[in-house]
């Protein structure tokens, strides 16, 4: 991986002439030959190697004579077929392109969840204009597809790991060794904290963090919020359950609500639950302190009930954008 990402699919094409006389006549092939790849290099990429670069190699677009091209290396989850593209790098007329492991782990977090092996298509696209003396005409060639296993780093973590599983993870937004997320308990286990970049294992007791310590226990089932600080040792775990209430759910407009996980790829919290006609809301820890209601696009706290015209099975989709001035978004789906 300490490579240099290098895509030799730009530079002099080959030249194809028909003479007459003094004047030379370029001519384009019927087919023109498309860029191909020649090696691909492992795409498991890692922190520690973010400053190291890769090597890409390929071979040039011939279209018959001398002409420009840009050319794009491309990738996209398999199958998509590049409806969902992350361009990762374009340039023209150059024997090179470069780009930092760190760079494409950042571009391809766009598209693919990180910490996870995940299968993606490349591509080396070619875009060639051509003035015909009446007008240019753009023509696009691409490379047979290649399906990759790609593996990114997200960002920094702790995770939680019980009965040696891990079962949640908190993060540090800023890299500075300050984490917070949504882990799910069990409060007849204990856990512990790994650092899997550092390699450094945390147990603890009353808030307070150690290195190789006691494994933590967790009075509590269900979703927290987790606060940890590996600098000055502390933790902190809270409440925080997200649950469907109303006169379409379940429970009506009674607690226990009816609980949604959370889902870490997406940032969202789900739910599939049977309803009936009526009303919905949602709020957090059984209680009304903090509520959504409103419309699809727009929930706000104390927001207006949301109708159930049907009953039936959901699937409900809620999107916290602002925690603590309790916004959000929703998607309902009939199964």
């Amino acid at each position: 991986m300490n490579k240099l990402l290098y895509i030799m699919s730009i530079g002099m094409l080959g030249l194809l002439f028909s003479c007459e006389k003094d004047e030379s006549k370029a001519t384009m092939l019927e087919n023109p030959i498309v860029p191909t790849f020649q090696t691909i290099p492992d795409l498991t990429l890692t922190r520690a190697a973010g400053t190291n670069t890769l090597k890409f190699v390929g071979t040039l677009l011939n279209p018959g004579y001398n002409a420009s091209a840009k050319y794009f290396l491309e990738a996209c989850p398999k199958g998509n077929n590049f409806v969902n593209t992350a361009a990762i790098l374009s340039d023209v007329q150059d024997t090179s392109m470069l780009i930092t492991v760190s760079d494409l782990n950042s571009i391809l977090l766009k598209k693919f969840p990180g910490d996870q092996v995940s299968e993606a298509d490349l591509r080396i696209r070619a875009v060639m204009v051509v003035d015909g003396g009446t007008g240019s005409k753009t023509f696009e060639y691409t490379s047979e597809t290649k399906t990759v296993n790609v593996t990114l780093y997200g960002l920094p973590r702790l995770d939680f790991i019980t009965g040696g599983v891990v079962v949640g993870k908190v993060e540090s937004a800023l890299g500075n060794g300050v984490y917070a997320g949504f882990v799910k308990f069990d409060n007849t286990k204990t856990y512990t904290l790994k650092d899997p970049d550092a390699n450094k294992t945390y147990g603890g007791n009353s808030g307070i963090l150690s290195e190789n310590g006691s494994a933590i226990s967790i009075n509590d089932n269900g979703w927290n919020k987790v606060n940890a600080d590996v600098n000055g040792l502390t933790y902190a775990v809270a409440q925080y359950r997200i649950g469907l209430v109303g006169s379409a759910s379940p429970n009506g407009w009674d607690s226990p609500d009816s609980p949604m996980d959370y889902d870490a790829a997406t940032g969202t919290w789900q739910i599939t639950v049977d309803l009936i006609v009526g009303e919905i809301k949602f709020r957090k820890n059984d209680g009304w302190a903090w509520n959504l209601g409103g419309t699809a696009s727009s929930l706000v706290h104390n927001g207006a009930n949301i109708a159930v015209s049907a009953a039936g099975n959901y699937t409900i989709t809620l999107t916290i954008t602002n925690d603590v001035g309790e916004l959000g978004s929703f998607t309902i789906v009939k199964n």
